[in-house]
C-alpha cells in the first residue's frame, strides 16, 4: 500500500485510538456506558481472544450499542474477525454458522447460539492494550455481514476497515453530526444500517447514542422528547408507525431512513408535524451508501454523495467508492455493477427505476414486480404486500403472486387490479393475511413467503 495512504488511515486510526481525556469521560451509550468504559471492553475483549492464539472468528448476537462498539474496535486492533448476522434467530444463526462458522459469540439470547459455539461475555482491561500501531491492515477484511431474508439464501459479504471507517467519517462530516447530538434508533446494531448510523457514525462524532430499540409510536416520540435527542435513524415501516396526530419532536435536527424505499404521505406527514424532512440513504450491504434524498426536496431524483462515482451500463447504476465490499464484481475501471436500473437527470441525479432483477417475463411478457407491488399499495385498506415470482411446471415461465394485508378478499384484489395492470401482469396467486411478518429492519423472509402457496399457512 502506498505511503500516502498508511498515513491517512492511521491518523484515522488515532482518531479513533488515541481520545482525549474530555471524550474518555463523556457518555457513549446514555447515562450507561462512557467512551472509555467502551474501549476498556475492547481491551478486554482482545486479551480474552489472545489467550487463544490464532486469530478467531465472533459474531455479534447483541442489541447492546456499547458492547458492539467494543467488539469492533477489538477487530480493528487484531484481536478477531467478526460476524454480523442479518437476524438473531436459531434459525438465521445456524444458516451462518453452516456458511461461515464462528468460534465464539457474544450474545443476549444464548439458548439460540448453535451447539459448540462458545460464549464470552466483555470485560474489561486497561485501555492502553488498545495501540493505534497495532491496529490491522486497513485493506483487509476484518468483518462479514449476511444479506438473508428478502434474498433467500443469505450471502456473505466483507467489509475492510476502509470500507466501513471512511464511510463512517464521512457521514459524520457530510451530515454536520457532532458531540452535541444525541442518536435514537428504531433498528438494532447487527444490521449494517444500525452498525454504521447508531454505532459507527456517532462513535466518531464523540456523540451519545440512546441505548434501547425503540420500535412503538409512542415509545419512540417520548423517548426523543425525554432526551431531547437530536438524530432518528429508523426505516420506512418506524415512519408508518409514525403517521400519528400527536407526533412533535421538537429537539430533532435529521431523520434517517434507509432499508427500503420511504412511502411519500409518510414522509410528508412528518415533515408536517415535525418541520424535518427525512433524509433517505439508498445503498446496499455490498456497496455501502451510494446516494440521498430528502422528501423535503419533494423530488424522486437521487444526489450522490460525492466521493461515489457513478455510472450507467445498459440501464443498470455502477458505483465505485470506498465502501463497496471486495466480493463486488468489478469492471476494468474499478466499478461495481448494482441490482438496480436508473435513469439520469440533470445535476449529476439520478431516478431509480427498480429492481433489475425484479423483471420477470409472464407470458413472454416483460413483468416489473415492483411497479405491480406499488399499485397494490394503492388499493383499499392494503397495509402491507410482498409481490414475487413463482416458478411454474412448465419449467422457465414464472407466474405472479402476492401476499397482501388487507380487509379485501382476493376475488376483489383481482378484480381491481384489472383496471390496473395488463392481464399478465395480475397475480395468478394471491394469499390474504392480516399481517406480513418482517424483521427488525422491515425485510420480509423470502422462503417464508414462498411456504405460504406450498402449505397455505399464514404468518405467525
Amino acid at each position: 500500500m502506498p505511503n500516502a495512504k498508511k498515513d491517512f488511515f492511521f491518523n484515522l486510526y488515532k482518531k479513533i485510538f488515541v481520545p482525549s481525556k474530555a471524550v474518555c469521560q463523556k457518555d457513549f451509550t446514555f447515562s450507561g456506558y462512557s467512551y472509555r468504559d467502551v474501549f476498556e471492553l475492547a481491551a478486554g475483549i482482545k486479551k480474552t481472544m489472545a489467550r487463544h492464539g490464532k486469530e478467531k472468528t465472533l459474531c455479534l448476537c447483541t442489541t447492546n450499542k456499547a458492547v458492539t462498539a467494543a467488539c469492533v474496535l477489538a477487530s480493528l486492533a487484531g484481536s478477531c474477525q467478526l460476524i454480523l448476522p442479518y437476524s438473531l434467530s436459531g434459525h438465521a444463526l445456524a444458516e451462518m454458522y453452516d456458511a461461515a462458522g464462528f468460534d465464539f459469540v457474544v450474545a443476549d439470547r444464548p439458548e439460540e447460539i448453535p451447539a459448540g459455539v462458545e460464549i464470552i461475555t466483555p470485560v474489561a482491561a486497561a485501555m492502553e492494550n488498545i495501540k493505534p500501531e497495532l491496529i490491522r491492515d486497513p485493506d483487509k477484511p476484518f468483518l462479514r455481514l449476511f444479506t438473508g431474508g428478502s434474498t433467500g439464501k443469505p450471502k456473505c459479504w466483507s467489509k475492510t476497515p476502509r470500507n466501513l471507517l471512511s464511510e463512517a467519517f464521512y457521514l459524520q462530516k457530510n451530515f454536520a453530526l457532532s458531540d452535541k447530538d444525541i442518536f435514537a434508533a428504531t433498528i438494532p446494531p447487527y444490521h449494517i444500517y444500525g452498525l454504521l448510523f447508531s454505532v459507527l457514525v456517532p462513535f466518531v462524532a464523540h456523540a451519545r447514542v440512546l441505548p434501547d430499540i425503540y420500535t412503538f409510536p409512542q415509545e419512540i416520540i417520548s423517548t426523543i422528547n425525554k432526551h431531547k435527542a437530536s438524530v432518528l435513524v429508523s426505516v420506512p415501516v418506524h415512519y408508518r408507525v409514525l403517521k400519528v396526530d400527536n407526533l412533535s419532536v421538537p429537539s430533532l435536527k435529521i431523520a434517517f431512513s434507509s432499508a427500503g424505499v420511504l412511502n411519500r404521505s409518510d414522509g410528508l406527514h412528518f415533515l408536517k408535524k415535525t418541520g424535518v424532512g427525512i433524509t433517505e440513504i439508498y445503498g446496499s450491504t455490498e456497496t455501502g451508501g451510494i446516494a440521498t434524498r430528502c422528501i423535503g426536496e419533494y423530488t424522486d431524483r437521487w444526489k450522490v454523495f460525492d466521493v461515489v462515482l457513478w455510472k450507467l451500463a445498459d440501464g443498470r447504476l455502477s458505483v465505485k467508492s470506498d465502501f463497496a465490499s471486495l466480493e463486488m464484481e468489478r469492471d476494468a475501471d474499478g466499478f461495481c455493477i448494482t441490482g438496480d436500473e436508473a435513469r439520469e437527470e440533470q445535476d449529476n441525479r439520478f431516478v431509480l427505476l427498480g429492481r433489475a432483477d425484479g423483471i420477470v417475463k409472464v407470458a413472454g411478457k416483460r413483468v416489473d414486480l415492483l411497479d405491480i407491488q406499488n399499485k397494490i399499495k394503492t388499493l383499499p385498506t392494503v397495509n402491507d404486500v410482498v409481490v414475487l415470482s413463482l416458478p411454474t411446471e412448465k419449467g422457465r415461465e414464472n407466474e405472479v403472486a402476492a401476499v397482501i394485508a388487507c380487509d379485501l378478499t382476493e376475488t376483489h384484489v383481482k378484480k381491481l387490479l384489472m383496471d390496473m395492470l395488463e392481464p399478465y401482469a395480475v397475480p395468478r396467486r394471491v394469499k390474504i393475511v392480516s399481517s406480513i411478518t418482517r424483521s427488525a429492519t422491515g425485510k420480509i423472509e423470502r422462503r417464508r413467503i414462498e411456504q405460504l402457496f406450498v402449505d397455505n399457512k399464514k404468518p405467525a
